[in-house]
Formats: structure tokens, C-alpha cells, sequence
């Protein structure tokens, strides 16, 4: 282990980044500085500039000025002309690209150089403000990902040097430092530590790892130094197939653009059809003339064009995607933004989800030959060397109140039952309740007197301790509410109560007699509560989809507000469940963090996986991930998918408006060409900017 206090070659420090949680309020309003770095950006402003250039000087050098006209064109035209020829030579199709460069084209055949440039460099604006859309959307999408360290330290002929991951080869050797997070998806070559794994493989205890076993990128060492081998590129890891499944996803699209799609290229076809009719056939049957005729034929090819009707829908969902990004909502494509908005019932698995996942002590009830002190730091010394997570919460629960942990001897784990172990020649055993030896014994054992005596203390919510009393041989309540152990029918009662809380109890016996009881649940999370009254105030129905015990289950529904409970579910169950409530309610969002979770995340209209607390396989199948596992924002996301639906109809209600305008005033009030040009493209400008809006 010497390299750990070698120098570090070079002038950087090695710095590993933990994964963050997105703050809500970055990069609100549009980057102007990021937009007029955008490349289509720049070539439509330069496109802008040369024809005021070009009008400026035209009553004086005409020439030149038709010259410089030809440079807007190209710079402007150039990217929407190359598209729109790959339509037509790929596909065989129309589409507005090829529509709005023939329109400019034949503006300037008929003299109208300064109307056809405004046509490009309007246009060409419009469709950088788009790209300006989808390039924010993937940069705030990146900006999530990045819960990966950006460095390592590989070690190359005995020292360290600071590396990017993206360097990083199979076979490197990798320096993992206590506390920090592993780079890169290897095995362990030497050295011995504990590593929290839970965002990748939903374990909620920390995993001891040594010489041979395998390690995560993302995960976070504990107390000791790893020596890793990579196994795998960066692009190989998990988080490189998050990526990849982002990327594959950004090319979906929702089922409303795919129609926008397919009814551009047919409402092209008719639109150049009418131009040609207009053209041809207006000088014979109407008698205008073919300067008229064609005039007429270039305004209603530029008015009648379906650029705004086009931008209504894809510029609004990267908007919306872009600001759920920035508040930890990853989506893997519009099409799901767009079906979330329909959402009517939101089913949540129970475990990880609405709860922490990880059990915390909530009552201890002690025998009056034994401290409460006393069985807490005896039975957290015994339980310290387990992971089962119980096992964790009681010695977290000790050191939260500063008790010294002893040493413990002949410490063994008995499957089925719990764990015992001596200190200083005692022996305690700590195990389940129901069916166990130990509550036989107890039985046996204790006497009436005995359990006449018992005293109960409760650890509340706060951490204060309330004590009960005897009064008249019967119990009498404490602040908590404990009811004491007070006769065996008294007994069967309280653990009849704790478990009616939805709680875990474990017996402790001292030397095979009575010592006490400790209780354990899996807390609430914070936000749930909340969430839950903000989605039933949307008119949105809350389900919980639970494999665990329907008396646990309907205690966590109470607390929290959850109106739908589905208990004692296996995962094909909590299919048929999920396919129950599609078929009764309509469109239904899973959340689940779990494997066990996969098959109802697949199953439902938009599954959404938690981020930082659900497994690998659960991220996989999600049609969505909750980064910062707040499910307090998925009423947010709703909400936002909604406006998002809204503004889209908004958006083509004027598209459609603005182009039935233009056209009826082309024909019958001889709209001129600039007039045409500046109501179409701008309508077009107003409906991504409107689309933008989203962002905030």
C-alpha cells in the first residue's frame, strides 16, 4: 500500500466528484452567450447581416450587392438546402427545408433578391433557435449523468498519475482511495474495504469487498484502500449504457411529431402541386399574366409552407425535457414527456420509493433486570460485526446515543433465527419473534411475577425516551403510547400493536432468560407525504404496489395518504396489477427503485426508476429516471407535461391560423412578397420561442 503516500505526478490534485443532486433553479432563463455559439446560429446571423449589407448598397453598386445576396443565400441556405436535398435523394420525400430554398430561389428569379435573403435568414433563425433547443436539452441530460469521477488514479511503474476515465483500458491498475468513488467497473487486485453499491445494484448496505471480487463505477468506498484492475471501458460501464440508452433514446420521438412528420412530406407534395397549378393554369383560366401568375405562385409557396406547424411540437418537448433535467427528471425520449402528461394514477412500489429502505429503531422495551443502556450497547456490540441491515440500525441507534461498544465473543449467526455472542462471559441472543426458540423460552421462563414488573421505554420520533409505569397490575399508557409487558396476554398485545405499526421486532434474551424487545421499521421518506397530497390535488390516484405484508403496508398507506394498496405482491403480480390499472384508470406512471420492479416499470405506460437508490436493471427498463430519488417531483413533471401539451395545441392552432391567413390574403388581397415572408417566418419564430418558454 505505499503508493497511497507517493506524490501524484503533474500539477493536478486528484479529485473525485460524488454524485449531486441537480439544483432546481440552475440556468432558468435561455444562455444568449451558449445560443450565439450555436453554428447554425451563427451562419443565420451572418446570413441576416450580409443582407442588410446587400440592401444598403444596392442603389449604388448593384452588382455587387446581387454578389453579396448570392453569399447570404449560400451561408444561410446551405445547412436547410443539404437536409432538404437528403430528404428528397434518401427518402424520396418533400419536406419544408426544400419548400422554403425553392421559395427563396424564386423570389430572387423574378428580382426579389432582398425578400428571398430575408426568407433564408429568417428561416435559418428559426431552425437555430430548434437546434439551440436540442442542444440545451442535451446538455442539461449530460450535466445528470455525471455522477461519475471525471479522473483516476492509475498506477504505472510504481507511481500515480492522474488520468481521465475515458483513458482509462482493461487490465489498468487503479488506486481507490478511502471515501472516494471507484472509476471504473474492475475486480479487486488487493486490499480489503466496504463499498456502498446501492445506486447500481439497490443494495441498501454497504458490501464488504477483497482480493477477487467485483466493484462498480459510481460506487463509493468505504474506510479502506482498493487496489482495481479495470474490466471495463468507461463506455462499457453502467453509466456509459445509461448514456447510451439516452442517446438512442433522444431519437425517439413523441407519436404526435411522428404524425407532424408524415403529414409534412404529403402536405409538401400538395403545396408544390398548387404552386405549379397556379402557375400554369392561372394565366389560362384566370388570364393573369406569368410575371402574376408566378409572383403569386412564390408568395403562396412561402405562406402556405408548414414551418411553424412543423416547430410546434419538438422545440416545446426538449424544452420541457431540458427543465426536468435541471430538476433531476431524466426522460430517454419526448415520447414520454408527452405520455406522462396523461398520467392518472401514479404507482409507487413501497420499499425504497415511499420509504428510505433502510430500517431505523423505534422502540425498546426492557425486562427491570436489565438497563435500556445496558441491552442497547450489548446487543449493538454483538451486532456490529453483521450487514444484515436490522443488525445496522441498532448499532447506528447506539452510536446516535454515544454508547461504547464492547468486545464480543464467540460471535455466530444462526439462519432462521438471529445472532448471539458472550461479553465478559454473558450470552445474548438477538433474533425474530415469531417462531423462534428464544419466544418459547420466554414463555417457559418467565414468571407472572416477573412480567408484572416489566418496564417499558419507547424511543420517539425526537429521540426523547418516555417511560411507562405499573399502576394496579395493569399498564399505563406513556407519552408514546407504550403499552407495558404486563402478563402474557399484555404481551401478545404489544407485539400485536408494534407489529399493527408496521414494525419488526426482535427478541433479546440474557443467558436464555427474558431481556427485552427491540422494534425496527423502514422510515417514510421525507417527501412522501407531500408528494402524495400534491398529486391527489391533480386528480391524480396514488397506488402502492408492495410484495411486503398487507398489515405493513396498510400502515404506511395511512401515514401517507396513499388511497389504492396491493399487498403481498410478486413481480409478475405487480404486472397484472399495473395492466389492472391501465385497463380501470387509463394512463399509469410506476415508480420503483428494485429488479424485482423491472417487469411493472416495462409494463406500465411510463415506468420511472429512482436514480440514486435503484438498481441497474430498473434504470435499464425506465422509460424515465428520478436522479435525486426527490419524489416529490413528479407532480412537478406531471404538471410540466401538461403545460408542455398545452402549449403544443396552443402552437398549432396559430401555425394553422397564421397560414389560412396568409393564403386567403395572397388570393384575395394580394399580400405582398415581404409581407408573406415576415408573417410566416415570424409566426414560425413566435412558436419555438413560445416552446422555449418551457425552459424556465
Amino acid at each position: 500500500m505505499q503508493a497511497i503516500h507517493q506524490p501524484l505526478q503533474g500539477k493536478q490534485q486528484a479529485k473525485q466528484q460524488s454524485a449531486h443532486t441537480p439544483g432546481p433553479k440552475r440556468g432558468k432563463k435561455p444562455n444568449f452567450r451558449a445560443m450565439l455559439q450555436n453554428k447554425e446560429m451563427q451562419a443565420a446571423l451572418g446570413s441576416g447581416i450580409m443582407m442588410l449589407i446587400a440592401w444598403g448598397i444596392a442603389p449604388y453598386f448593384a452588382t455587387l450587392s446581387v454578389i453579396i445576396y448570392i453569399a447570404a443565400y449560400g451561408i444561410g441556405g446551405w445547412t436547410k438546402a443539404k437536409e432538404g436535398i437528403e430528404t428528397l435523394v434518401k427518402d424520396r420525400d418533400l419536406d419544408v427545408n426544400l419548400l422554403m430554398i425553392a421559395a427563396s430561389l424564386g423570389a430572387a428569379t423574378i428580382g426579389y433578391w432582398n425578400e428571398g435573403a430575408m426568407l433564408i435568414f429568417i428561416f435559418a433563425l428559426s431552425g437555430a433557435l430548434e437546434s439551440y433547443a436540442t442542444e440545451r436539452s442535451h446538455k442539461d441530460i449530460s450535466s445528470l449523468l455525471a455522477l461519475k469521477p471525471e479522473t483516476a488514479l492509475r498506477i504505472e511503474d510504481g507511481q500515480m498519475n492522474v488520468v481521465a476515465i475515458e483513458d482509462l483500458q482493461p487490465g489498468d491498475l487503479l488506486l481507490v482511495k478511502p471515501g472516494e468513488l471507484i472509476p471504473a467497473d474492475g475486480v479487486v487486485y488487493r486490499g480489503s474495504s466496504f463499498i456502498n453499491q446501492s445506486s447500481i445494484t439497490g443494495e441498501s448496505m454497504p458490501v464488504d469487498k477483497s482480493a477477487g471480487d467485483e466493484v462498480y463505477a459510481g460506487t463509493v468506498n468505504g474506510e479502506g484502500a482498493l487496489y482495481v484492475e479495470v474490466t471495463k471501458s468507461a463506455e462499457g460501464s453502467l453509466f456509459g449504457k445509461i448514456i447510451k440508452l439516452v442517446e438512442e433514446a433522444q431519437a425517439e420521438v413523441p407519436d404526435s411529431q411522428r404524425f407532424m412528420e408524415r403529414f409534412e412530406g404529403i402536405y409538401a407534395r400538395i403545396v408544390v402541386g398548387v404552386t405549379l397549378l397556379v402557375i400554369v393554369g392561372a394565366p389560362l383560366l384566370l388570364g393573369w399574366t406569368w410575371n402574376e401568375a408566378f409572383y403569386k405562385a412564390m408568395v403562396f409557396l412561402v405562406v402556405a409552407s408548414p414551418c411553424a406547424l412543423v416547430s410546434s411540437i419538438m422545440p416545446v418537448m426538449l424544452s420541457a425535457m431540458s427543465s426536468s433535467a435541471r430538476r433531476g427528471i431524466l426522460f430517454k425520449g419526448g415520447a414520454h414527456m408527452e405520455n406522462i402528461a396523461h398520467t392518472r394514477v401514479v404507482a409507487f412500489d413501497k420499499t425504497g420509493t415511499l420509504t428510505m429502505g433502510t430500517p431505523k429503531v423505534t422502540d425498546i422495551l426492557t425486562a427491570p433486570s436489565v438497563s435500556r443502556e445496558q441491552l442497547l450497547s450489548a446487543v449493538a456490540s454483538v451486532e456490529n460485526l453483521s450487514m444484515h441491515p436490522l443488525a445496522r440500525a441498532i448499532v447506528e441507534q447506539a452510536s446516535k446515543e454515544n454508547l461504547p461498544l464492547q468486545e464480543a465473543e464467540h460471535v455466530q449467526s444462526i439462519t432462521g433465527h438471529g445472532i448471539q455472542g458472550s461479553i465478559n462471559g454473558v450470552v445474548w441472543k438477538i433474533g425474530r419473534l415469531d417462531g423462534t426458540v428464544w419466544a418459547q423460552e420466554i414463555q417457559e421462563k418467565q414468571t407472572m411475577e416477573e412480567r408484572e414488573a416489566t418496564e417499558t421505554l419507547a424511543v420517539t420520533p425526537t429521540g426523547e425516551l418516555k417511560t411507562g409505569e405499573l399502576k394496579n397490575g395493569k399498564a399505563v399508557e406513556s407519552i408514546a403510547n407504550d403499552v407495558l409487558v404486563n402478563g402474557e396476554a399484555d404481551w401478545e398485545a404489544v407485539c400485536t400493536r408494534l407489529e399493527q405499526e408496521g414494525k419488526t421486532i426482535s427478541v433479546v434474551t440474557v443467558n436464555g432468560e427474558f431481556a427485552g424487545l427491540i422494534a425496527m421499521r423502514d422510515m417514510i421518506r421525507p417527501q412522501t407525504v407531500e408528494a402524495v397530497k400534491k398529486l391527489e390535488s391533480m386528480g391524480v390516484k396514488v397506488a402502492m404496489l408492495t410484495g411486503d405484508r398487507a398489515r405493513s403496508a396498510s400502515v404506511i398507506a395511512g401515514e401517507t395518504g396513499v388511497s389504492l394498496v396491493y399487498a403481498d405482491l410478486l413481480p409478475e403480480d405487480k404486472v397484472t396489477q399495473v395492466q389492472a390499472l391501465r385497463e380501470q384508470y387509463g394512463h399509469v406512471l410506476m415508480v420503483g427503485d428494485g429488479v424485482n420492479d423491472a417487469p411493472a416499470l416495462a409494463a406500465a405506460t411510463v415506468g420511472m426508476g429512482m436514480g440514486l437508490s435503484g438498481s441497474g436493471t430498473a434504470i435499464e427498463v425506465a422509460d424515465a429516471v428520478l436522479m435525486n430519488d426527490n419524489i416529490e417531483e413528479i407532480a412537478w413533471v406531471i404538471g410540466q407535461a401538461r403545460r408542455a401539451e398545452r402549449t403544443v395545441k396552443h402552437n398549432m392552432w396559430f401555425a394553422i391560423t397564421v397560414i389560412l391567413a396568409l393564403i386567403a390574403g395572397n388570393f384575395l388581397q394580394d399580400i405582398a412578397l415581404p409581407l408573406g415572408v415576415v408573417g410566416h417566418e415570424g409566426s414560425t419564430i413566435l412558436v419555438i420561442l413560445n416552446g422555449l418558454r418551457l425552459l424556465r
